[in-house]
């Protein structure tokens, strides 16, 4: 690299009243320290309704280098992200979560390795501090993802990442409404590597994701990058085939030349109820599919913004 990199940290936001002025203050003190610049912060508002967006406004009158984004209503998280990477003008944006999870001391440790030549540094979160089952829901779910997904997704990987511009020009020309951004900084490419960083509790708050929110990010994750659920249903049903098949050669095998049948109203009726559950399953699955190319079919735009503070 010939000069020193500009900065954006992009960081989205949802009732973080309580977490607001530490955030400031610890990410302020990391940019502080990185030479270069002129740095930004750009500070989505997700619809908040408690006091953040005033703390905001007033922040941003203080401090010249935050750049916030009000947007009109809560679109949710990765909707939130996309704001912030469509509004950061830094060479390199790092996108990192407002809950203090994510500790910004870890920045520096990404622009090293970028100047290595990476496009993509993102963190491998290490020794969460989540309880014993959230932990180990996030742990199967990156595990099925990767068996699961078309393209190679990093275990135990979340948006806490630093990109370069290029790498975020080509995630900006994704025009897709359900987004799982994790999952497109990988697939678009270039050069990726990941640097262990220690996943600390919530500084204050209560964590926005709730169970439904996480199945939902789970569900946009595997029907965005991966068609395996629809191929096994095409499985499932050949299976189905062949063993029917199968069963019509045993009946007709047992009345022509052992001269009885086949009984069993039981097993018959477990297997009707097994495959109408299949069916209704698959049916689910599809529907997924349908219902998301339908939403990409309306256009509507991925979020509104109310206003844009802090930057002429």
């Amino acid at each position: 690299m010939t000069s020193l990199p500009r900065l954006s940290v992009v960081i989205p936001l949802f009732n973080e009243e309580a977490v607001l002025p530490e955030l400031l203050r610890q990410v302020g003190a990391v940019l502080a320290g990185i030479p270069g610049g002129p740095h930004e912060m750009v500070l989505v508002d997700d619809g908040s309704s408690d006091g953040t967006t005033a703390q905001l406004e007033a922040a941003a009158a203080r401090d010249p280098t935050l750049v916030c984004v009000i947007l009109s209503r809560n679109f949710g998280h990765q909707a939130a992200i996309s704001a912030g990477l469509d509004t950061a003008n830094g060479d390199v944006i790092v996108v990192m979560d407002g809950d203090l999870q994510d500790a910004p001391t870890a920045i520096p440790a990404f622009l090293a390795e970028h100047a290595k030549g990476y496009d993509v540094v993102y963190a491998r979160r290490v020794r969460r501090k989540e309880g014993l089952i959230l932990r180990t829901c996030y742990a199967l779910f990156y595990r099925l993802m990767a068996r699961l997904s078309d393209v190679a997704v990093p275990l135990d990987a979340g948006d806490f990442a630093l990109m370069s511009r290029r790498v975020v020009t080509a995630i900006r020309s994704s025009p897709e409404r359900k987004r799982y951004l994790r999952g497109l900084r990988t697939w678009v490419g270039f050069r990726q590597v990941a640097i262990d960083v220690e996943r600390g509790p919530r500084f204050a708050g209560e964590a926005k994701y709730s169970t439904i929110k996480l199945f939902q990010l789970a569900f946009d994750g595997i029907f965005s990058f991966s068609l395996v659920p629809l191929r096994l249903a095409t499985v499932l049903g050949l299976f189905a085939m062949v063993s029917s098949l199968a069963f019509v050669v045993y009946a007709i095998y047992a009345r022509v030349m052992l001269n009885t049948s086949p009984e069993g109203f039981t097993a018959l009726l477990v297997a009707l109820v097994f495959l109408s559950g299949v069916q209704l399953f698959f049916l689910g699955v599809i529907g997924e599919y349908v219902g998301r190319a339908y939403e990409e079919a309306k256009r509507r735009p991925l979020y509104v913004v109310r206003s844009l503070i802090g930057r002429s």
